[in-house]
């Protein structure tokens, strides 16, 4: 029974320990992609929509395209979509834009957000199992009929407690990572949503047939 309680109590730890470096991965890599993805500020994009708007203006689409391409952040990428598929009619384009921008952008960054918020719900229960299983060792020293051992019992106790404390150690501080990597996400959807309004109104300037 002992043998069995001390597989049980790290493989506890084990999974306390891959959950935290997943949910850290997912935070980082979200908190990456959010920072790459967008202008750092509204000026810097103003900047490369005034360049992009006067190419559009003259309606030098290839001057258009070829300034879009050389940057991979999300906007200008939006923009070299749009120049390239600029046939298509204006609400159609609007809306292949809008998917291109969920599929290619939020949809990575929600589907590591999950990651982030399944490590955060799951670390406290695992540390609640932890418990129980340290307070059930407890009680089975208790309830063998032999000479208590206060060591064994005291073990027992420290175990639960200790891997209740990890498991809100490590979900504390990704619900306060999580938190702020919305906001930047927030503000990065709020940057490029103005950006792509002032893009089509461009557009739908420069391509009369939108």
């Amino acid at each position: 029974m002992d043998t069995l309680y001390s597989y049980a109590g790290n493989s506890v730890y084990f999974f306390q320990a891959i959950l935290a470096f997943i949910g850290a991965y997912a935070l980082i890599m979200v908190w990456r992609r959010a920072s790459n993805t967008a202008f750092d500020d509204e000026d810097e994009q103003n900047e490369f929509l005034a360049e992009l708007e006067q190419a559009l203006s003259s309606r030098n689409y290839s001057g258009a395209a070829e300034l879009a391409a050389g940057d991979r952040r999300t906007l200008p990428q939006l923009a070299l979509f749009a120049v390239e598929n600029r046939d298509l009619g204006y609400a159609q384009l609007r809306a292949r834009v809008a998917e291109r921008f969920q599929q290619d952008v939020m949809a990575d960054i929600e589907h590591r957000l999950s990651w982030v918020g399944t490590a955060i719900k799951t670390e406290p229960m695992l540390g609640l199992l932890g418990t129980v299983m340290g307070m059930m060792g407890a009680f089975a020293n208790l309830a063998s009929g032999e000479k208590v051992d206060p060591t064994r019992m005291a073990e027992d106790i420290q175990f639960a407690l200790i891997t209740t404390a990890v498991g809100l150690s490590i979900a504390v501080p990704l619900m306060v990572g999580l938190a702020s990597v919305n906001i930047r996400i927030r503000k990065m959807e709020d940057l490029t949503g103005t950006g792509l309004s002032r893009l089509f109104e461009t557009l739908k300037r420069s391509l009369p047939r939108l």
